[in-house]
């Protein structure tokens, strides 16, 4: 299902939704454009980005642009780490939603009367 080649028929959105696609791909290229935060740091958040939500499409298209930015391969490690930790750390922390001070007082109870 993956191919880059499938990329090609984005085109079909710009003929058949020409207005939003055109402020679509304007605001994509004004949030990675350099500014306060360099377009290699952008690029390596949006490489983070697309690890998290498995996006083989800006995988790709993020990692060459990284690169063309001057990322190195140790930048990128990093960033797949980084990206790890914090794909990781959600699964930590939405845990506590399993666990409340309620919990052991409920199971308790449906022992007694279940």
């Amino acid at each position: 299902m993956y191919d880059m080649e499938r990329l090609k028929n984005l085109s079909f959105l710009g003929t058949g939704a020409t207005k939003a696609m055109s402020t679509f791909w304007a605001f994509d290229k004004a949030a990675l454009a350099d500014g306060a935060v360099p377009k290699k740091y952008k690029e390596l958040i949006g490489l983070a980005v697309a690890l998290t939500t498995q996006c083989p499409y800006c995988l790709e298209l993020h990692r060459c642009a990284a690169e063309a930015a001057g990322a190195t391969r140790e930048e990128l490690a990093e960033t797949a780490l980084v990206a790890a930790a914090l794909r990781a750390g959600a699964a930590i922390t939405y845990a506590a939603h399993l666990i409340d001070n309620q919990s052991d007082e409920r199971v308790d109870q449906r022992r007694r009367t279940g």
